[in-house]
């Protein structure tokens, strides 16, 4: 089962895998977006403290949640291909960077139009708003060095020690809540107590997430892709799926 696994580690085993599945999770991807949107606009009850304001969690939460997950994935990748040598562990890093970046602007910029009617100001130097900056310039960072370096190997190499060292930041923004004192409201989910809210509110923010999750997989598949045809382009495989196209 193992050895079955890594043959799936090599960039031509791995690639007409990826193609197969990206329909699959972009067709999720909407699916649930579209219901979740739907649980949040119509179905999920007027919060009695923000009043219709609040609907911007459905947007929010999911995406600070997918941009701090993505990290951890895109460092997970990053560290293996540097401990194993693997050159699709770079290529999937190097793949999932950009959409973790597009959504912590997201969850940056839906954060702001929150804090407006909730705090009366888009932005304050508050520890989890500036966390959640830090870890934008690091995913921005991350590209930036690797675009930087032509040889592919070394980018790979030096982008995972970056990706590894912002690791740090990620406790920092789930836990900023806790360890200071700061305006953002605590988590409303947590895994060791009962959710403060109502079963569709969090029913529609589920849906919302799951939704970023399947956006995620179908645009670093497809990117990945992308990468390992011109990393791999002198190879008699490239040449004949080119040809094939």
């Amino acid at each position: 089962m193992t050895s079955r696994l890594f043959q799936f580690a090599a960039p031509q085993a791995f690639f007409p895998i990826a193609g197969k599945l990206i329909p699959w999770f972009a067709v999720l991807a909407g699916v649930l977006a579209l219901a979740g949107l739907y649980v949040a606009f119509f179905i999920a009850p007027t919060d009695h403290q923000q009043g219709e304001a609040y609907r911007i969690i459905f947007i929010h939460v999911p995406a600070a949640w997918v941009s701090m997950f993505l990290y951890l994935v895109m460092a997970g990748w990053a560290g293996l291909g540097l401990a194993l040598n693997t050159r699709l562990s770079g290529m999937m890093a190097s793949a999932i960077a950009p959409t973790g970046a597009m959504f912590t602007f997201l969850a940056l910029w839906s954060g702001a139009l929150w804090g407006k009617p909730t705090w009366g100001t888009y932005w304050v130097w508050d520890a989890r708003l500036t966390s959640e900056l830090v870890l934008l310039f690091l995913y921005l960072g991350f590209m930036a060095l690797k675009a930087a370096i032509p040889d592919p190997v070394r980018a790979d190499r030096a982008g995972a020690i970056l990706a590894l060292l912002g690791v740090v930041n990620v406790p920092i923004i789930y836990f900023s809540v806790q360890w200071w004192n700061t305006l953002h409201q605590g988590a409303s989910v947590s895994l060791t107590r009962a959710p403060s809210m109502a079963a569709t509110m969090l029913l529609g923010m589920l849906l919302m997430a799951f939704a970023a999750w399947m956006y995620s997989f179908a645009t670093a598949f497809s990117r990945v892709r992308a990468i390992i045809l011109e990393r791999e382009r002198d190879a008699e495989w490239v040449r004949l799926q080119r040809a094939a196209a």
